[in-house]
C-alpha cells in the first residue's frame, strides 16, 4: 500500500468517496438477486421473468451511463456523482413499496438509469487523481468495494430473511437501499475535481473542444467498439452468474438461507481478492495480460462450478477462484478505458463502453432464465458464462496496451 502513502489529502478523500459510492451501489444491486427466490414463491413469477426484472435496471443503466458521462464531460464528475448515488438510493428505497411484478420493472428500470451514471462518473473520477505508475492498482482497489457492499447485502439478506416473514422480508431489504444517500454529504464537503479535468474545460472554452459525439468518429470510434466488446463478455459473464447464483443454490443444490449465505461469503470473499490481485497485475504486468489471465480462469471455473456433479464441499471450494476471477476482471476495466480516452471526453466514452456493455449484458439473466426452462439452471449459467469470456479474449487481443501511459487533455 505504499502507492496510498504518496497521495495528497484531497486524492485519499477521492479514493474512499469512490470506494463508498462503489461499494453502496453493489449493496443496491445485488439486493435484487436475494429477494428472487420469495418473489418466486410470493408472486409467482417464473425464472424468466426474475431474469427480466435483471434485464431491466442493466438495459436502462446502460442508457443511464452514457448519459452522466457525458454530462460528467460538462458538468464534472464530483457534481454526477452525487446525483447518480441519490437516484439509485431512492429508487431501490421505492422498490420496496411495489404490489406486483409489473410495478417493480418499472422502478427497477428507473433504479437503473443512476445506477449506470454512478460507475461512469466514479470510476473517470478515480482515474484521473492518480499517476499513471499507480492507476491500475488504485482503480482496481476501488472496484473491491463491489465484494464488501455485496458481502453486506448477502449479510442483511440472511439476517433480515432469518428475523422476518418472507413476506415483510423482501420488503425491508429494499428500505435499507437508501443508505447510500448519506455518502453525498461527505462528497459534496470534502471532494475536488480533478486538475486534469479543470484543465481540460479551460482548454475547451477557449478552443471550442470536442463534441460528445466524437467517440464515434473516425479517430476514437475503432477504441469505442472495441471497449463496448470488451465490456459486452465482462458483464454478461458476470451477470449470467451472479443473478441467478443465490437461486440456483437453493433450487438446484437445495441448501437453506443460512447455507447459501456461507457459501456466497467463500465467492464474496474470493471476489475482493481477485479484485485485490488484479489491481496489482495491472501495474505489473499490464492491462491486456491482466485480462487474458481473468477471462480464462472466470471460463474454466464458471463451467466446473454449474456443469458438473461435484459434492457440497467442492462446490464450497470452487466458489473462492469462482468470485476471484469472475469479480477481478473488473479490476482491469476501469484502468485501461481512463488510458484509452482523451479527458475532453473520457467520460463520455468510458461510459459508454462499459454501459453499453452492460447493457448487452443484461439481456443474459434473460436468457439464462429462458434456457434454463430446457437446460436446467446451472448448465443455462455455465453455457452463456464461457460464450461472454471468449469475447472478452477477442476483444483485449485487438486492443492497444496502455499500462504506464500519461493522460491526454483532448
Amino acid at each position: 500500500m505504499g502507492w496510498y502513502s504518496e497521495l495528497k489529502l484531497a486524492e485519499k478523500r477521492t479514493f474512499w468517496a469512490c470506494f463508498g459510492g462503489w461499494a453502496l451501489d453493489a449493496l443496491d444491486v445485488q439486493i435484487y438477486s436475494f429477494v428472487i427466490p420469495a418473489l418466486i414463491a410470493l408472486w409467482g413469477i417464473t425464472t424468466t421473468q426474475a431474469g427480466l426484472l435483471a434485464t431491466s435496471a442493466l438495459v436502462i443503466s446502460a442508457f443511464g451511463g452514457w448519459c452522466a458521462g457525458m454530462l460528467a464531460d460538462r458538468i464534472g464528475r464530483v457534481r454526477l456523482l452525487q446525483i447518480t448515488i441519490a437516484w439509485f438510493a431512492f429508487f431501490t428505497f421505492l422498490s420496496g413499496f411495489t404490489q406486483n411484478f409489473e410495478q417493480l420493472l418499472v422502478v427497477r428500470g428507473f433504479q437503473g438509469f443512476g445506477f449506470g451514471g454512478e460507475w461512469a462518473a466514479g470510476s473517470v473520477l478515480m482515474g484521473e487523481v492518480i499517476a499513471a505508475r499507480h492507476r491500475g492498482k488504485a482503480v482496481g482497489f476501488v472496484q473491491s468495494a463491489w465484494a464488501w457492499g455485496w458481502a453486506a447485502a448477502a449479510l442483511l439478506a440472511t439476517i433480515i430473511f432469518q428475523l422476518l416473514p418472507q413476506d415483510i422480508a423482501w420488503r425491508a431489504l429494499f428500505f435499507v437501499g437508501i443508505l447510500p444517500a448519506v455518502l453525498i454529504f461527505y462528497i459534496r464537503r470534502l471532494v475536488p475535481e480533478p486538475d486534469v479535468f479543470l484543465k481540460a474545460q479551460a482548454q475547451a472554452r477557449s478552443s471550442g473542444g470536442r463534441s460528445v459525439l466524437d467517440i464515434f468518429g473516425a479517430e476514437l470510434l475503432p477504441t469505442t467498439l472495441l471497449g463496448a466488446v470488451l465490456a459486452i463478455g465482462c458483464q454478461g459473464g458476470y451477470y449470467a452468474i451472479t443473478t441467478f447464483l443465490p437461486t440456483f443454490l437453493r433450487t438446484q443444490r437445495h441448501l437453506t438461507v443460512m447455507g447459501t449465505g456461507g457459501y456466497l461469503a467463500v465467492i464474496i470473499v474470493g471476489s475482493f481478492c481477485g479484485y485485490i490481485v488484479s489491481a496489482y497485475l495491472n501495474d505489473r504486468i499490464g492491462r491486456r495480460p491482466n485480462l487474458f489471465i481473468f477471462a480464462i480462469g472466470s471460463t474454466i471455473i464458471a463451467l466446473g462450478y454449474t456443469q458438473f456433479d461435484i459434492s457440497d464441499g467442492l462446490m464450497l471450494v470452487l466458489g473462492f477462484p469462482l468470485g476471484f476471477f469472475a469479480s477481478g476482471i473488473f479490476s482491469g476495466l476501469g484502468p485501461i478505458f481512463t488510458e484509452l480516452f482523451p479527458t475532453s471526453v473520457r467520460a463520455t466514452g468510458q461510459g459508454f463502453c462499459y454501459n453499453f456493455g452492460r447493457g448487452i449484458g443484461a439481456f443474459f439473466p434473460t436468457l439464462v432464465g429462458a434456457l434454463s426452462v430446457q437446460t436446467g439452471l446451472g448448465v443455462a449459467i455455465g453455457l452463456f458464462a464461457a460464450g461472454a469470456y471468449a469475447i472478452v479474449i477477442v476483444a483485449a487481443v485487438m486492443l492497444p496496451e496502455t499500462r504506464g501511459r500519461e493522460l491526454k487533455l483532448a
